[in-house]
C-alpha cells in the first residue's frame, strides 16, 4: 500500500525511533525534496506571494487534524517550511513518512489551484 493511502499511527514512548536503513525505503516514496535533518522530516516549499503558502499551510493543516499528527508549520513570504517528528520518540516513525506523503499527494493536487 503506497505511504499516502495509509493511516498515521501513534506510536507509545517506547517504539523505538527508525534508523538509516529502516528510513531508506520510506524516503524514497516520498518527493525528492524532503530531507532528513537530524531526527525531523523537512521540506521547503516555494511560492510567489505570502498567500499560497498560507493556503497550502491551511489544506495541511486539516490533513493533520484528520491523521492526528501535528507538523511543526513555518509560513513566510514565499515559503513553507514543514517539519514532521514524532514527538513522543523524539524521532522518525513511519506515521512521520505518511503524513509527508499526504502532503506531497495534497501538493500536487491543491498546489496547481493555488
Amino acid at each position: 500500500m503506497a505511504l499516502a493511502e495509509k493511516k498515521c499511527v501513534p506510536c507509545s514512548g517506547s517504539t523505538p525511533a527508525l534508523k538509516g536503513d529502516e528510513i531508506a525505503p520510506l524516503i524514497e516514496q516520498l518527493d525528492a525534496d524532503w530531507k532528513v535533518q537530524g531526527t525531523k522530516l523537512q521540506r521547503t516549499f516555494k511560492f510567489d506571494n505570502f498567500l499560497k503558502p498560507m493556503r497550502l499551510a491551511k489544506a495541511f493543516a486539516d490533513i493533520a487534524e484528520q491523521q492526528q499528527h501535528h507538523p511543526d508549520l513555518t509560513i513566510r513570504w514565499g515559503e513553507l517550511v514543514v517539519e514532521i517528528w514524532t514527538h513522543a520518540i523524539n524521532g522518525l516513525s513511519e506515521a512521520d513518512f505518511v503524513l509527508a506523503a499526504k502532503y506531497d499527494k495534497c501538493q500536487r493536487e491543491y498546489g496547481a489551484t493555488l
